[in-house]
């Protein structure tokens, strides 16, 4: 893990601010994969669905642009949550059991990703939306949005993932680790 220590201090942004470049430029980047699946998929989601939402017009690129500030707001969300000292504490602790211990922070950071995904897709289009689309009216592209689709599950979980390598590929998280351990 010392390796895995030396790297992230030689390249990482360090200091209090840097969870909100690692976070936004994390959300982006998993934002940006993400559409590219639903793009692939079904380009209406990113066209018109996505707009649809707030109630504006599929025109150009409104749909990329709105998905990809929803992945930078998350993203912030994220390194916010990750970086506070009862969750850090969690990822960088070091344990006793051999499946946990020979996975590094790092690796322990793309999972967190993938769980934020997961919690993402299982708050945001299962709750949030339905609610929102019914408020709204429910007619159009918004009632039509697959929020309970696999393709959603496994976009969200690879936003989540996309999220958590570029967020823990670009923070210095040791230097913000306290020293209080978990366990008095």
């Amino acid at each position: 893990m010392s390796t895995e220590s030396d790297n992230a201090t030689a390249f990482g942004i360090s200091g209090a601010s840097g969870w909100l470049v690692g976070g936004a430029l994390g959300g982006a980047i998993g934002a940006a994969a993400f559409g590219v699946l639903m793009w692939v998929l079904d380009p209406a989601i990113v066209e018109v669905a996505i707009p649809s939402i707030y109630g504006l017009e599929p025109v150009g690129l409104v749909g990329w642009g709105v998905h990809v500030v929803h992945g930078i707001g998350l993203g912030l969300v994220f390194g916010l949550l990750v970086t506070r000292d009862p969750i850090l504490g969690i990822l960088l602790t070091d344990v006793e059991t051999d499946a946990v211990s020979g996975v590094g922070a790092m690796a322990r950071i793309v999972g967190a990703g993938f769980v934020f995904g997961l919690a993402v897709w299982a708050i945001l289009p299962l709750l949030v939306l339905p609610v929102w689309a019914d408020a709204a009216g429910g007619g159009g592209a918004v009632g039509d949005f697959p929020t309970a689709a696999i393709e959603s599950l496994v976009g969200h979980l690879l936003f989540g993932t996309v999220l958590g390598a570029v967020f823990a590929a670009t923070v210095d998280l040791h230097g913000r680790s306290s020293d209080r351990p978990l366990e008095d």
